[in-house]
């Protein structure tokens, strides 16, 4: 579904803002430039609202967040992969996001610190997705009140977690939420030419870089590192949300297809020249708010009330 072509005035102010200040700063950085430039974000990254509860949560040596808000049921639960190329990210650098995740889809969302390339390659990332998800379903968790959601890289991980346990013949969750995903590591999609420079973040020809130390060796088109090539049969319902001037947009477009074609539930947004991951600009970004709220209704549509 495409939506409507026009965009806020702050829409426009930031995607400039953004171009200038942040994809120009970032170009050729170092891994421990950017990871040391995300650790000194965090120290401007809003802090949830009152009422918001942080539980830190230890799964074979691999901790994670438990972010519960007012409107957080206790038996729905959200695991959350964050994105960042599989050699970033946080729990802590998307405190301002995952409680408002919390509150639309009403669940306790459990963001995952997992581990990073170029230290830790794949499968680690996956193996530790699959635990926490495990770790849910020991602790009574019911998966039919579990909703799998990821950006970027965690957006691909969140899908290769869905075909590993189909694979495994664990229960499936609910549903999944995937914004922005980056679904081919082998990089065949046109638009990471086409939009390489109308995407006012990522850097497209840093890909290479993050997908190769995020494989160290193994095939691009394993499923379970680049979803687009595993067979989707059987996952759950999907909402996929991808802005339109993205590098990864062809990774979103041809992963809710391929799922179309396997007559899976996959909705896909395109939404008009929206930043990467641009939910997480939700302090001052409408668009994001919106399209927050739209993964609330996706939840609600999808997600038993039992």
């Amino acid at each position: 579904m495409k939506r409507d072509g026009r965009i806020s005035l702050r829409a426009k102010s930031v995607r400039l803002g953004l171009s200038w200040f942040v994809k120009r700063r970032t170009r050729h950085e170092t891994l421990e430039q950017s990871r040391r430039r995300l650790l000194v974000m965090e120290a401007v990254i809003p802090h949830p609202p009152r009422g918001t509860e942080t539980i830190t949560i230890n799964v074979g040596g691999v901790s994670a967040d438990q972010v519960i808000t007012p409107a957080s049921r206790p038996n729905r639960h959200v695991l959350y992969l964050h994105g960042g190329g599989y050699r970033l990210g946080a729990p802590s650098t998307y405190r301002h996001l995952t409680w408002r995740i919390a509150s639309a889809a009403q669940a306790q969302v459990l963001v995952i610190d997992y581990r990073l390339a170029p230290e830790n390659p794949f499968p680690a990332a996956l193996e530790d997705a699959v635990s926490y998800y495990c770790w849910l379903l020991a602790e009574g968790a019911d998966a039919r009140q579990i909703v799998v959601i990821g950006d970027s890289a965690g957006g691909g991980l969140a899908l290769a977690l869905l075909l590993k346990l189909r694979d495994s013949s664990l229960p499936r969750p609910a549903a999944a939420v995937v914004l922005s995903p980056w679904t081919d590591l082998a990089l065949t999609g046109a638009s990471l030419t086409l939009n390489a420079k109308l995407d006012a973040i990522v850097q497209a020809e840093d890909a290479p870089i993050f997908a190769a130390d995020y494989l160290a060796g193994t095939d691009p088109r394993h499923p379970y590192a680049s979803p687009l090539y595993g067979d989707p049969t059987g996952l759950p319902p999907t909402l996929i949300q991808v802005g339109s001037e993205e590098v990864l947009r062809d990774d979103a477009v041809r992963m809710a297809e391929k799922m179309q074609r396997a007559h899976c539930q996959a909705e896909l947004q395109i939404w008009p020249r929206m930043p990467h991951v641009w939910h997480f600009l939700a302090p001052i970004l409408p668009e994001a708010r919106e399209a927050i709220a739209e993964i609330s209704k996706f939840v609600q549509r999808t997600v038993t009330t039992e």
